[in-house]
This record gives structure tokens, C-alpha cells and sequence, in this order.
């Protein structure tokens, strides 16, 4: 393919970054319009989502560590009374 033909397409690695800069800008605002401020995403309001996500994902494994010691608990009440009815009693 020519470098000077009809159907060259353009990259960012073929544009300057000052225009590179400009059309990002252009997309920034246009999206701040769109969306409100008050909507847009902030690495403020991304790192709360992550606490709040670990927050959760801790609580989940809490519940989780509590239900397998109340079921291993209970195999080993079950264990015992087993135990207790096979040996005779005398």
C-alpha cells in the first residue's frame, strides 16, 4: 500500500501529539456535556468502588469460613453421638 495513496488511514502514531491532545480534549468535554459531571467517573469514586468491593469480598469470606466451621462442627457432633450408640454400654 502507497504512503501517499487514497486509502491511507491514519493512526495515532502517524499524527502529532499536540492534534492527538486536541481531539482528546474535544472527546473529554463532548463526553462531560453528555454525561454531566456529576456522572463522570473520578479515580476518587473508582478507588471507593474498589474498598467497597474488598469490603464485600471479605464479608463473603467471613460468611463462608462461619458456615464451614458450623458444618464441620456439626459432623463432628454427628461423629460423636454415632459413636456413642455404637460402643455398648455396660
Amino acid at each position: 500500500m502507497s504512503a501517499n495513496g487514497p486509502n491511507q488511514t491514519l493512526g495515532f502514531t502517524t499524527i502529532s501529539r499536540s492534534v492527538a491532545s486536541l481531539a482528546v480534549g474535544v472527546v473529554h468535554s463532548l463526553e462531560r456535556a453528555m454525561a454531566g459531571d456529576g456522572r463522570m467517573r473520578t479515580a476518587r469514586g473508582n478507588a471507593w468502588e474498589a474498598v467497597c468491593a474488598d469490603r464485600a469480598r471479605a464479608a463473603q469470606r467471613r460468611e463462608l469460613e462461619r458456615l464451614v466451621a458450623e458444618l464441620a462442627a456439626a459432623r463432628a457432633a454427628a461423629r460423636e453421638r454415632r459413636d456413642a450408640r455404637a460402643t455398648p454400654s455396660r
